[in-house]
């Protein structure tokens, strides 16, 4: 097992690509700490970890509030004494036109994806720092590459993840803390459930592998840039998206 007693805190965790990764951490040994806003969804996520052998804990925190993200980060250590791995998978979509965008729209996506994405990775660092070690993940998106229509906000934030974890990884380096981030093309999860069939075939039908990712294939990345095995890749952005945008 590749995570063997290793502690991982991932936001969104409950569901999607998180729940994905939630499990795969925990099949690969990890200690799993769930953060998401969805209670039901997070003692569904915990409950499944536990009844498959693994160990698992779930915290309600709204990554926009310091306050919650550090007292969820305090009893995580007092619970374990070490993080590490932090996957700052969490992240919302508003999309719109700029002509039709709303500030509420902007702000919103721009409080969960950047500030949150800061926040949890600020709550951790000073632990991380002292054990000398730890890895954070941050989920971007081949629209934070390449941008997309009617996504300004979202694009913005993706952008931004890449800068903050590029930085990261040259600030933490030296304190054995290695910042990655994973930009994910079209993945199969809830967040496509409203879109029309004829849609989804077209979105199919841009990626060279002729489907949509499985978030599973995102986890199993996940899992890899957490573990021993990817020791000295840090600052790097990884696409998973079938070869979407080739």
């Amino acid at each position: 097992m590749r995570l063997k007693d290793k502690v991982s805190i991932i936001t969104g965790g409950a569901k999607g690509i998180g729940q994905a990764t939630s499990f795969k951490f925990a099949k690969e040994g990890s200690k799993v700490v769930v953060v998401d806003i969805d209670e039901a969804a997070i003692n569904e996520t915990v409950e499944k970890i536990i009844a498959n052998g693994g160990e698992a804990l779930g915290f309600i925190v709204d990554i926009t509030n310091i306050e919650s993200v550090e007292e969820m980060v305090n009893k995580v250590i007092k619970t374990y004494g070490k993080i590490d791995t932090l996957v700052n998978n969490a992240g919302i979509i508003s999309d719109a036109q700029l002509t039709k965008m709303t500030n509420e729209q902007f702000d919103r996506v721009i409080k969960v994806n950047l500030y949150g994405t800061y926040n949890c990775a600020k709550a951790v660092v000073d632990k991380m720092k002292e054990q000398k070690s730890g890895v954070i993940l941050n989920a971007s998106s081949i629209v934070g590459i390449y941008g997309n229509f009617g996504q300004t906000n979202y694009a913005a934030t993706k952008f931004g993840v890449i800068g903050m974890t590029k930085t990261w990884a040259k600030e933490l380096g030296r304190s054995g803390i290695r910042s990655n981030v994973v930009c994910p093309g079209f993945v199969a999860t809830s967040i496509l459930d409203p879109m029309p069939e004829k849609v989804i075939k077209a979105m199919e039908d841009k990626v060279p592998l002729k489907r949509l990712g499985k978030p599973e294939e995102l986890a199993n990345v996940y899992a890899f840039l957490a573990s021993d095995e990817a020791s000295y890749i840090n600052g790097a952005v990884i696409e998973v998206s079938g070869g979407v945008v080739i």
